[in-house]
C-alpha cells in the first residue's frame, strides 16, 4: 500500500517548508526570477541528499529490506487501537537504510562483541548492527512492548544474524540495574528510546560501568526534528533532549560529535582520566594505571609500522604466525622455497588488507638467507620481526640414521636457523631495536613416542639452546630472541596413511585431549613480536597443551 510521507527530520522538514515557499513563490507574480531559482537550488540539494546517501551506501541486506517494508506498510495506528501496543508507534522511528549501515559500521570499526540496543523498535537497527558482530557476538535489544518482539522475531529467524539477537522485554532502567547486579559490560550502547529517559540511561551507564573503557555510546535522536536548537520550540521531547545534549556535552568523563544523519546522533566515548578530573588526587597515577607510554595493554600488541619475515610461511604454521602478525598490524614477508605457495599467503593476506611480499629461499644456503633479508631492507627499509620457523623431520631409528639424514635435517633446523638470527640480527643491532622468534619443539624438552626422530629432537634442543645464548647476548643492545615450542600440531601430514596409526597413542599422552591447531600458537607469536614482551628474552614458550608434563 502507498504510504504518506510525513516530515521526520531537519532535513525533511526543510524540503518540506522550501516546497511550500515555492508554491508560495510561484503563485506571486512579483516575485523575482532571481528568487524563484535560488529556492529552486536550494531545494534541488535538500530534497536530493537523502536518495543520493542511499544510493552511495552499500545495499541492505534481504532481511532488512523485508524488514522495512514490513514496518511502513504495517498498521500501527489499528495496532495502537487494538490495544496491542502501549503506545502509538509511528513507522517514521524505523533506523532505515544510511543509518542502519552507519551502525553497522561503527560495530565493524568498534569491534564490538556485545551491543546494548535500548528501544528496538521493529529491530531494523538491531539486525544492521548484528550483521557486523563476529559470529559469537550478542546483541540484548530492550523494549518495552511485547508485541514488537513478536512481530520481529520471524525476520530474525530468517536472518543468518537473527541468532546474536536477545530481546528482553520489560522496563530498560530495570534491566540496566539487572546488567550492573551482574558485572555485565558492553562495548557499544546504541539508546534509540523515549526520550525522557535518555539522560537516566546515559548516567547510569556511566556511573556503573557498563561501557567498557573504550567502548562506544551512541544515541538517537539528538537533533529531534531541529527543535533542540530552536529558540522558540514548546516541544517537550525537543526540550528533552536540549538538555539532555548540553548534559553530555558539559561532562568531562566523555567526548562527543553530533552528526546531522537523520534526526541526529551523538557519538560518545570516555575519555583517559587525567588528575585533573580528580579534585581529591586520590589515584595513582602510574604506567600501571595509565598504560606504559599511555597505551592500553591491548594496543601494546599492536605491530602497526613494523617489518616482518616468517620463513616457511607457505603452509601449516609459518602460514598462520604471517596471517597473525598481519593482523596485528605488520607487514609481512612470506618466505618459502615453493615460490607458489608463498604467493598464495601474499594473495590471502591481500584480500584483508594486509600488506605482504612473497619470496622463495632455501634458508639452508647462505646466499639465500642474504638475499631475503636484502629483498625485504630494499623494499620496506627495515627489519623488525625475524620469525625463523622452517623446519624439517625425517623420522628414523637411531641406528639407521643416515649422515646424510643428520646433516640435512641440522642444516635446516639449526644451521639455517642461525644464519637468519645472524643475518637478521645484525640488522637490528643497528636499528636498536628487534624480535627473533625461533621456532622450537616439544622435542627440546622430552622424546616424543613411539616416532623414532634422533635428528630432529637433537636439533630443535639446539633451536632452544641457540635463542637462550643469543637472547642473552643481544637484549642490552635492543634485540630479544625468542622461541615458541609447539606440540603435535594437526596438519594433513598427521593424518597420512603412514602416521594415522600413530594418532590414537599421540592423543592419549596430551592431557588437553586433542593435537594442537595452527591457531592455538597466532597469539604467542604476536605477543613475543610485540613491545609487551620487551623484557623477555631467550625464552622457550611451550605450547602442547601439557604433553611435556606427562
Amino acid at each position: 500500500m502507498q504510504v504518506d510521507k510525513v516530515s521526520d527530520t531537519p532535513l525533511e522538514f526543510i524540503v518540506e517548508y522550501l516546497l511550500k515557499a515555492k508554491e508560495i513563490a510561484d503563485r506571486n507574480a512579483s516575485v523575482p526570477e532571481e528568487l524563484r531559482c535560488n529556492l529552486q537550488k536550494a531545494l534541488d540539494i535538500a530534497s536530493g541528499l537523502d536518495m543520493y546517501l542511499e544510493r552511495m551506501s552499500s545495499p541492505e541486506s534481504e532481511p532488512l529490506a523485508e524488514l522495512f517494508k514490513k514496518t511502513v506498510s504495517h498498521e500501527w495506528n489499528k495496532v495502537y487501537e487494538d490495544g496491542k501496543t502501549m503506545f502509538r508507534l509511528p513507522k517514521e522511528c524505523i533506523t532505515g537504510h544510511v543509518e542502519g549501515q552507519f551502525l553497522k559500521m561503527l560495530v565493524h570499526m568498534s569491534k564490538a562483541r556485545k551491543v546494548l540496543e535500548i528501544g528496538m523498535f521493529t529491530g531494523y537497527g538491531a539486525l544492521s548492527m548484528a550483521e557486523a558482530l563476529p559470529e559469537d557476538g550478542q546483541l540484548i535489544a530492550c523494549e518495552i512492548e511485547p508485541y514488537l518482539k513478536d512481530f520481529v522475531q520471524p525476520v530474525f529467524d530468517k536472518s543468518p544474524h537473527g541468532k546474536k539477537i536477545t530481546v528482553k522485554v520489560g522496563s530498560a532502567m530495570e534491566s540496566l540495574k539487572e546488567f550492573a547486579r551482574a558485572g555485565e559490560q558492553f562495548d557499544m550502547v546504541f539508546i534509540d528510546a523515549d526520550k525522557n529517559n535518555y539522560l537516566s540511561y546515559y548516567t547510569f551507564l556511566l556511573d556503573n560501568n557498563l561501557l567498557r573503557m573504550d567502548g562506544v555510546l551512541c544515541v538517537d535522536n539528538a537533533l529531534f526534528k531541529g527543535t533542540v536548537y530552536l529558540n522558540d520550540t514548546t516541544d517537550q521531547n525537543g526540550l528533552t533532549l536540549r538538555e539532555f545534549n548540553q548534559f553530555v556535552a558539559s561532562d568531562p568523563r566523555v567526548e562527543q560529535v553530533v552528526i546531522p544523519l537523520r534526526d541526529g546522533v551523538t557519538i560518545i566515548r570516555r575519555v583517559p582520566y587525567s588528575p585533573e578530573m580528580d579534585a581529591q588526587n586520590t589515584v595513582t597515577y602510574d604506567e600501571v594505571f595509565r598504560g606504559v607510554q599511555g597505551k592500553t595493554i591491548l594496543s601494546r600488541l599492536r605491530l602497526d609500522g613494523k617489518v616482518a619475515y616468517v620463513t616457511g610461511a607457505g603452509q601449516g604454521i609459518g602460514r598462520a604466525f604471517a596471517h597473525a602478525l598481519g593482523e596485528a598490524g605488520a607487514k609481512v614477508a612470506i618466505v618459502d622455497m615453493d615460490k607458489g605457495k608463498a604467493e598464495r599467503v601474499t594473495q590471502e593476506l591481500g584480500l584483508k588488507g594486509i600488506s605482504s611480499m612473497a619470496l622463495a629461499a632455501d634458508i639452508s644456503k647462505p646466499e639465500d638467507v642474504e638475499k631475503m633479508i636484502d629483498s625485504i631492507i630494499s623494499k620496506w627499509g627495515a627489519v623488525h620481526i625475524a620469525c625463523n620457523n622452517a623446519g624439517i623431520n625425517m623420522n628414523s631409528a637411531s641406528e639407521d640414521t643416515s649422515l646424510s639424514e643428520w646433516d640435512q635435517t641440522f642444516n635446516v633446523n639449526l644451521r639455517g636457523a642461525f644464519m637468519c638470527c645472524q643475518a637478521a640480527g645484525r640488522v637490528m643491532l643497528k636499528q636498536g631495536y628487534g624480535k627473533i622468534i625461533n621456532t622450537a619443539s616439544m622435542a627440546s624438552l622430552i622424546v616424543p613416542h613411539p616416532q623414532k626422530q634422533l635428528a630432529y629432537n637433537t636439533s630443535k634442543a639446539g633451536v632452544v639452546k641457540l635463542t637462550q645464548t643469543l637472547g642473552t647476548e643481544w637484549i642490552d643492545r635492543g634485540v630479544r630472541v625468542n622461541c615458541i615450542s609447539p606440540g603435535i600440531v594437526d596438519t594433513p601430514l598427521i593424518h597420512s596413511e603412514s602416521l594415522e596409526p600413530l594418532l590414537q597413542r599421540w592423543l592419549s599422552d596430551i592431557p588437553a585431549g586433542r593435537l594442537a591447531q595452527v591457531t592455538d600458537l597466532q597469539a604467542a607469536v604476536v605477543y613475543l613480536a610485540s613491545e609487551a614482551s620487551d623484557y623477555m628474552t631467550g625464552h622457550n614458550l611451550v605450547i602442547e597443551g601439557g604433553q611435556s608434563l606427562w
